[in-house]
């Protein structure tokens, strides 16, 4: 078999007895985060740059093999820039904004994720996930040198987790034997099939698709395909139902063929089949070679509540879509955003309890977005009934000529920030010639500003932005610090910011919370309509 070269990352965290272990009392932590993958090392890394000690517990000793995820949106670039990881993601991975769809050997639609310009991130990069959590552990590593309390135990498998009214207790599981923990709080980061969730006897509802699809990461040197992704049903290479291709660094590319429900796996993944396919696909005298493959299955699920009492799910352990429309590591993403800075400011006594429920309110919500995309992207890629085929074939054909059908070619909705219109957390939105992309729950669109980009000047704090005119550079409501930040339209020469921001108004104020998304805007500085909004948005009201 073809060696693995996504075996890059190794040993990034070996196992090392900790003090713990040896402990007369059993150790409490106040945040205890099992699995080290990109969710939770994302989640450790978010809640150490707060000062919030976070331990994570992790049954290997660094990075997982396999590409797996490749494609990360720019709202994951984003919040990866806040965590001061972003920029070296951004400089290894490979960008891209256009798509192309086929059918047969005919290009029936082109689309372009981020036409316009002014943003500091591309609408995505691919990159390996290898990569991707070597970034945000290198990150972590920056953050330990300057005092951020975070540790990271390799060979630490979790073996059973008892969820109290005030802490959470978990059996772990060392080369050295077994030991016992305590958590104030705990957060499964521990993937789709979450053996925390099996230990606390939690359902994983949804649908699962019987159809099957091939992966194989291979490494050639080509310039006959672009650095764009392309989509194939009906190929006329014959390799598959429907097949994908991407760039990624490293020469390397990933395809990925459906190849029907009823297949032999064991066949499929033999070297020399997935040859057969992908000489078809590229033609005998294409010289490549194999890095990693494997097939898995659509599914489309999620648990019911994300929260139960002191322990949380993010990331696949929560949530699982189908890969098609790159929501999955994306989402997660959004879900550590969502979830650290709440839990920061509870466990430093500035928000109640309470407002760690609004974390599975606000990303139940954007779990059942992405599912219902997902499963529409699925429906239209791999129809069950000849009326579903018949359908999808007409919307094809019509796309190579008239623009209405476009729209409706579906080869997977791709990763978008989601929109909390209805939270619970939302303030006032009193502008009302104000743009519908910075609405109340929104994220903030980027746009250019002095030498950088508005983002950069965001932070991972509570925000007053001042748009044509002033508001105060630090204002404290009911202990929490909010920071303050006066801009001008003229320091944007593209206009970009007026645009995003103001609309047909000539100033605005928006209240930003720490995870960037808008939680309140107006025409003008009101102090009083403030302290309402940031009490909200603190779940104190």
């Amino acid at each position: 078999m073809f060696q693995d070269r996504y075996q890059l990352a190794h040993k990034l965290y070996p196992y090392e007895k900790s003090k713990d272990q040896d402990a007369t009392a059993v150790v409490r932590h106040p945040v205890i985060i099992v699995g080290g993958g990109p969710i939770g090392l994302a989640t450790a890394l978010d809640l150490g740059r707060q000062g919030i000690p976070a331990l994570v517990l992790d049954d290997h000793e660094g990075v997982g093999m396999g590409s797996r995820a490749i494609c990360f949106a720019k709202r994951t670039l984003e919040i990866s820039d806040r965590y001061g990881c972003g920029a070296p993601m951004l400089e290894k991975g490979v960008v891209w904004n256009v798509g192309k769809v086929f059918q047969d050997d005919r290009q029936v639609y082109e689309f372009n994720l981020l036409p316009e310009t002014g943003h500091r991130n591309p609408a995505f990069i691919n990159l390996q996930q290898p990569y991707f959590e070597k970034f945000i552990f290198d990150a972590i590593c920056a953050e330990q040198e300057r005092g951020a309390p975070i540790e990271i135990r390799g060979k630490n498998r979790v073996d059973d987790v008892q969820a109290k009214d005030d802490h959470v207790v978990l059996k772990v599981m060392t080369p050295d034997g077994p030991y016992t923990l305590e958590a104030d709080w705990m957060i499964a980061c521990d993937g789709a099939s979450s053996p925390i969730r099996g230990m606390m006897d939690l359902g994983f509802d949804g649908r699962v698709f019987q159809d099957s699809f091939l992966i194989a990461d291979i490494k050639m040197k080509s310039n006959d395909f672009p650095t764009e992704r392309w989509f194939w049903f009906d190929p006329h290479f014959k390799s598959g139902a429907s097949t994908l291709l991407h760039r990624q660094p490293d020469d390397v590319w990933r395809v990925d063929f459906q190849i029907g429900w009823d297949v032999d796996r064991k066949e499929e993944l033999k070297e020399e089949n997935i040859r057969k396919r992908l000489d078809a696909m590229l033609g005998d005298d294409v010289d490549y070679e194999m890095v990693w493959s494997s097939i898995y299955t659509f599914q489309c699920r999620r648990m019911n509540e994300f929260r139960h009492g002191r322990v949380f799910f993010a990331g696949d352990a929560a949530h699982q879509v189908s890969p098609f429309g790159a929501r999955g590591a994306n989402s997660g993403m959004q879900d550590v955003d969502n979830l650290g800075w709440k839990l920061g400011l509870v466990i430093s006594g500035k928000a109640p309890e309470s407002l760690l429920d609004s974390y599975n309110e606000e990303r139940v919500f954007g779990a059942d977005e992405n599912i219902l995309n997902s499963t529409r992207s699925t429906d239209f890629i791999t129809p069950k009934s000849k009326v579903s085929r018949n359908f999808r074939d007409a919307v094809l054909k019509l796309a190579e000529t008239h623009a209405f059908a476009r729209p409706l070619v579906n080869s997977g909705r791709l990763s978008v920030p989601c929109v909390y219109d209805h939270s619970s957390l939302n303030g006032a939105d009193e502008l009302p010639g104000g743009p519908s992309v910075s609405r109340v729950g929104a994220t903030c669109p980027d746009a250019p500003f002095g030498d950088g980009f508005l983002l950069d000047h965001l932070g991972n704090e509570f925000v007053v932005l001042g748009i044509n005119t002033e508001v105060p550079a630090e204002i404290e409501v009911d202990g929490v610090l909010l920071r303050g930040l006066s801009v001008n339209t003229d320091e944007d020469p593209t206009n970009a910011l007026a645009v995003r921001y103001l609309g047909s108004e000539k100033q605005a104020v928006y209240l930003i919370r720490p995870d960037q998304h808008v939680a309140a805007r107006g025409r003008s500085y009101q102090p009083d309509a403030l302290r309402a909004s940031v009490l909200k948005a603190c779940g104190k009201e």
